[in-house]
């Protein structure tokens, strides 16, 4: 059993940047892939980034690559996500996950609650 808070939500201009964290509960946490999902209203949970075990491998959704790093740090039990050149589109709620290697909300199996990331043009 996981049990995930995101932190570091908020509003910006579009332009700007934000550090999404995740705290894991659990002694297993090293033995998950974590990855990121957000949701705008209206649409369906996406795929943003996603990070292997030990984190030495990192994967991303195209509409972020070069904009947004995943990191995590296995002493701490957290996962980060560091958001850079953020656009309106990206207003959403964002998700922390854990779960087994994939790019699908069907691939985790443990959710944070969300935070909310606004970005104004």
């Amino acid at each position: 059993q996981v049990q995930l808070v995101e932190s570091g939500g908020g509003s910006v201009q579009a332009g700007g940047s934000l550090r999404l964290s995740c705290a894991a509960s659990g002694r297993t946490f090293s033995s998950y892939v974590m990855g990121w999902f957000r949701q705008a209203p209206g649409k369906e949970r996406e795929y943003v980034a996603r990070i292997s075990c030990s984190g030495d491998n990192t994967y991303y959704a195209e509409s972020v690559k070069g904009r947004f790093t995943i990191s995590r740090d296995n002493d701490k039990n957290t996962v980060s996500l560091q958001m850079n050149s953020l656009k309106p589109e990206g207003t959403a709620v964002y998700y922390c996950a854990a779960g087994r290697f994939g790019r699908t909300t069907s691939d985790y199996a443990y959710w944070g609650q969300g935070t909310q990331v606004t970005v104004s043009s």
